[in-house]
């Protein structure tokens, strides 16, 4: 895969306008910009048609977790308005992952699978209830999403590599807490370098902030690709 196209910028802000500037700016140096919960509430499907209007894939990363009817129509919606791929939560169960796979074409839309988010630990997860550590949890809901139809999983860079060893290529890796040296954790807690992340086995890393947020967008995604490239 070309490194470009593994690069995936979160458009993490509220407005459609800045959305399109970022866009626009980062079209060259990247393969996908992922609209998440923020900008989709604020701006609302149009958003995503705009991007993809203008020849940009978008990850709709709207983390999909109700009763399986619910999820499936949803998901199918998601579909329509074009998004290459669409979240659901793993933690939502068999039913409701095989609704949700079922509800998309042959061809068109992936779907991931939420395992751990990248902001919890070991003990913050066991706030919810959950009796194992990040790792054995990831990997049981690795194993039902590997089950149930689920084109690909997004985890952490943590986990990654023990994912790869289970699944070998029989799932996509999306790794979002990227971090280029020197940047800040802010509110991710399992995080590392793009290189590295490559490195462990992800298919496609998500980058924020870090370029979102850079006085030269554009040079820092050239930085991010350039990084990946070097393997």
């Amino acid at each position: 895969m070309n490194p470009k196209d593994r690069l995936i910028v979160a458009l993490d802000i509220d407005s459609k306008e800045r959305a399109e500037r970022l866009v626009e700016e980062l079209s060259p140096h990247v393969g996908m910009f992922k609209v998440g919960m923020e900008l989709f509430t604020s701006e609302g499907p149009e958003v995503v048609r705009s991007i993809v209007a203008g020849g940009g894939r978008v990850f709709l990363d709207l983390k999909f977790h109700d009763i399986p009817n619910t999820v499936a129509k949803a998901v199918g919606s998601a579909s329509q308005l074009g998004a290459f791929f669409v979240t659901v939560h793993l933690s939502g169960g068999r039913a409701m992952l095989e609704a949700a796979a079922s509800a998309l074409p042959a061809e068109g839309t992936q779907l991931l699978g939420i395992t751990v988010l990248t902001s919890l630990t070991d003990d913050s997860l066991k706030e919810t209830g959950a009796r194992g550590t990040v790792a054995e949890t990831v990997l049981q809901l690795v194993g039902l999403a590997r089950a149930s139809g689920i084109d690909g999983v997004v985890c952490s860079p943590h986990e990654v590599e023990i994912i790869r060893n289970v699944v070998g290529d029989d799932l996509m890796i999306v790794t979002p807490g990227i971090r280029p040296k020197g940047s800040a954790k802010r509110d991710q807690a399992r995080v590392t370098t793009p290189r590295e992340a490559l490195k462990l086995g992800c298919d496609y890393i998500v980058v924020g902030r870090p370029i979102t947020e850079a006085d030269s967008p554009a040079d820092a995604a050239k930085a991010i690709v350039e990084e990946l490239s070097r393997g």
